[in-house]
């Protein structure tokens, strides 16, 4: 009879250390990264000009809403230069990690000068975006649209943060004398901009939020110009949400701002997904091999 031959105590430990590293990482398929996200969207008509909604309240309105919302991301509209310093002190009392502040003027198209509020400050939109520890840095992507109406001298320009390895945040306010050039401008910034920066820059989740001036239902509509792939919210009014395909979103809020202005916030809860770089899968895949190996 033929004896049997049991595994060596070791050998069999080495085999169950297997079993338990493939239960929680796959060799074959790369894990994923899941980043939660709240996307603050504000429209602050705080250049002094629009006498209809200017109320010089709206900033330290929205100082109030970023404290007790606590978002990543705040993309901002009709805002002066100084603004974004204010509100970056607001989101960085309550969120943890780096916050950038970004700001981009529009440009007079009389003069090619930044445009200016009526207080002198430079005139556009803006950013403020939470860099999460570690700190990867950042990049900024900006431009002004080749369509502008050239009665208006207010010419409009778009904005981007690449928060290295977690999202794309990009925000524009388009053109209110046509819906026809906001419709043009739209789909210059989803369909050439912003796949040039990915192109360039690597792919990362993208998140667009902004004023549009243009409708969901409206004419022209504004899914006219929202890649077929690409998600949709909206305010029941002009200010506009879309994101890449790997993105889920959570829930959507439109917040009252009092009367300070002639928007409410519009919130975006989210979550984004992305496969873990194949380099870092690789490293880690190493590791599970060396810790088999010294059990053995």
């Amino acid at each position: 009879m033929t004896p049997y031959r049991f595994l060596r105590p070791p050998l069999a430990v080495s085999l169950m250390l297997v079993a338990a590293l493939l239960a929680g990482c796959s060799m074959t398929r790369p894990a994923e990264n899941v980043t939660q996200l709240r996307v603050l969207q504000l429209n602050l008509c705080n250049s002094g000009m629009a006498t209809g909604c200017y109320t010089g309240r709206s900033v330290e309105k929205a100082a109030e809403v970023i404290r007790a919302e606590r978002p990543d991301v705040v993309t901002l509209n009709e805002i002066c230069s100084g603004d974004v310093e204010a509100l970056k002190q607001a989101m960085t009392q309550v969120r943890d990690g780096t916050v950038v502040a970004l700001f981009q003027p529009a440009r007079n198209g009389r003069t090619g000068e930044p445009y200016q509020c009526r207080n002198g400050q430079q005139y556009g939109v803006g950013l403020l975006a939470r860099l999460a520890a570690p700190d990867r840095g950042h990049t900024v992507h900006r431009g002004f649209y080749p369509a502008q109406d050239p009665a208006d001298p207010e010419q409009r320009a778009w904005l981007c943060v690449d928060a290295t390895t977690a999202y794309l945040a990009c925000t524009t306010h388009l053109a209110y004398t046509s819906a026809t050039l906001a419709l043009a401008q739209c789909s210059h910034l989803l369909g050439v901009a912003i796949p040039q920066v990915l192109a360039n820059s690597g792919y990362q989740p993208t998140v667009v939020s902004g004023d549009l001036n243009l409708r969901h239902g409206g004419t022209p509509d504004v899914r006219s110009c929202v890649p077929a792939d690409y998600l949709h919210r909206h305010d029941g009014g002009v200010q506009q949400f879309m994101a890449t395909a790997d993105i889920t979103i959570e829930s959507t809020s439109s917040i009252d701002m009092a009367g300070t202005t002639d928007h409410p916030a519009f919130l975006v809860t989210l979550t984004t997904t992305r496969q873990q770089d194949p380099a870092a899968q690789s490293h880690q895949n190493a590791q599970v091999g060396a810790s088999i190996r010294r059990s053995a």
